[in-house]
């Protein structure tokens, strides 16, 4: 039987496929983001019983692999508007835009949508995944499977989806911004996903099978608005931005903490809203150049080049772990800890070999082609 996977990061690779990228360290969270996400599905299928934290409480970081989504999203939005906050929130041809999101996603999305298929059909009960069927591969190539229930041959492409659909909607958002302001643009977005919480009680805490989308849209606005501090004015570039993202985490990382695994997933919807400005300010700090230790970590070799496959890494590795952990881990080790370890020292080399060699078919040739 499946596992339903916590997470499946949002996130294709947002490197500066559209527009201008002068923010360092980007790449960097990226790649750091993507390879959470690997641990976090390492820790799924040893420590079995989530939302219930089953592992050692050491461990309990690798419980909300779901927040990483928070971070793809904002990042995403961050780094399209990037370009366009320095030119006047205008997008610079809305075709232009489209054919080059398209290059960046699709051919590499459908290829690892035709390998995890060709997996999952012949493992039927790989975890994380299901054998696909005529109508998974039309929801999943068409990228419907937000709206469209279907077997899902890779348990992470829910969220291609997601930022698909955001990507459709982000010349719009900036057109709001262009003619109406941030708060106006941000109201837009974010009042109807509030009050669609507040309206339906259920819908926080039993979010579609088919996907999350509601609570993901102010984020990418977020992400969004907050590239404009690339053009803001030197006062506003030297506010405290690290330190009010830190004052802006501390209280829900602190109620995640205290509630523990159970209560945190059963309020996703909430969570994500409200750790999304964390985030926020986070790059908004990063845009300013701090701090300068920080962003030469995020900036240096190993995590660039970690970032310049991540979109890679999140479509390939699912299937890898799976396969590693039920065929080869678990029926040979004798406690969770156990299989947790050794997956992820077998997983985790060959999902980035793997990542990168796929990069190199299926993304590079098609960012280099313009």
């Amino acid at each position: 039987m499946a596992v339903v996977p916590v997470t499946g990061p949002a996130s294709t690779s947002t490197r500066p496929l559209y527009g201008d990228h002068r923010v360092p360290g980007l790449d960097g969270i990226r790649g750091l983001a993507a390879l959470y996400v690997v641990i976090h599905h390492c820790w799924l299928l040893a420590f079995p019983g989530y939302p219930v934290n089953t592992g050692p409480g050491w461990l309990g970081w690798l419980v909300h692999g779901r927040l990483a989504v928070v971070v793809f999203i904002v990042l995403s939005g961050f780094s399209l508007a990037l370009s366009p906050a320095r030119h006047g929130w205008r997008l610079g041809g809305t075709l232009r835009y489209a054919r080059r999101r398209a290059r960046r996603i699709l051919p590499a999305y459908w290829a690892a949508l035709a390998a995890s298929a060709l997996i999952a059909t012949a493992v039927p009960a790989l975890p994380l995944s299901e054998p696909p069927t005529f109508r998974s591969m039309i929801v999943y190539s068409l990228l419907l499977q937000d709206v469209l229930a279907a077997p899902a041959p890779n348990g992470a492409f829910w969220s291609i989806a997601v930022e698909a659909a955001l990507y459709l909607a982000f010349p719009l958002l900036l057109f709001i911004r262009r003619q109406a302001g941030a708060l106006t643009a941000l109201a837009v977005v974010t009042v109807p996903i509030v009050a669609a919480g507040l309206l339906r009680p259920g819908l926080p805490a039993n979010p579609r099978a088919t996907g999350y989308t509601w609570e993901l849209a102010p984020l990418f606005t977020l992400g969004v608005l907050a590239a404009g501090i690339v053009s803001a004015g030197r006062r506003i570039r030297r506010l405290p931005w690290l330190g009010m993202a830190a004052l802006a985490g501390a209280p829900v990382l602190t109620l995640i903490a205290l509630q523990g695994s159970q209560w945190t997933v059963a309020h996703y919807y909430w969570l994500d809203l409200t750790i999304g400005p964390a985030i926020t300010l986070f790059l908004a700090a990063l845009a300013t150049h701090r701090p300068a230790r920080l962003i030469r970590l995020l900036n240096g070799r190993p995590l660039q080049t970690l970032g310049s496959f991540s979109y890679s890494l999140y479509l390939v590795h699912m299937p890898i772990v799976a396969l590693i952990s039920t065929l080869i881990v678990i029926p040979h080790t004798g406690s969770h800890l156990a299989a947790f370890g050794t997956t992820v020292a077998l997983a985790i080399p060959l999902c980035l070999a793997t990542a990168r060699l796929f990069a190199a078919v299926f993304e590079l040739p098609f960012q280099r082609h313009r």
